[in-house]
């Protein structure tokens, strides 16, 4: 699979989640009211517009498919007790850069 862009992984997920409310049999006017999104916002997302990350995560909910997410950035998996220890003293920031 060749890599996709940005833009690309949008337009997949503006085109899924309109096919998923079809596929649910639900009026962009409902999907509005049970995700508490604006009804022109969601509109304008399944048009390729942009959307806030909340407002995507509440789309998601209101779909059924905000468990999806969790997936995307997983918690490193210890093997060990030290590992455990260490995965949770996480580091807050990442370091800077050190210009010359």
């Amino acid at each position: 699979m060749l890599p996709r862009t940005a833009v690309e992984v949008h337009d997949e997920i503006a085109v899924s989640a309109r096919a998923r409310r079809l596929a649910k049999n639900i009026t962009q006017e409902d999907l509005a009211e049970q995700s508490g999104v604006a009804i022109a916002t969601l509109r304008r997302f399944e048009n390729g517009g942009t959307v806030s990350l909340a407002t995507l995560l509440a789309i998601a909910e209101a779909l059924g498919t905000l468990d999806a997410f969790s997936d995307l950035f997983p918690m490193p998996e210890a093997s060990s007790l030290d590992e455990l220890d260490k995965f949770s003293q996480l580091r807050r920031r990442a370091a800077k850069q050190r210009t010359r």
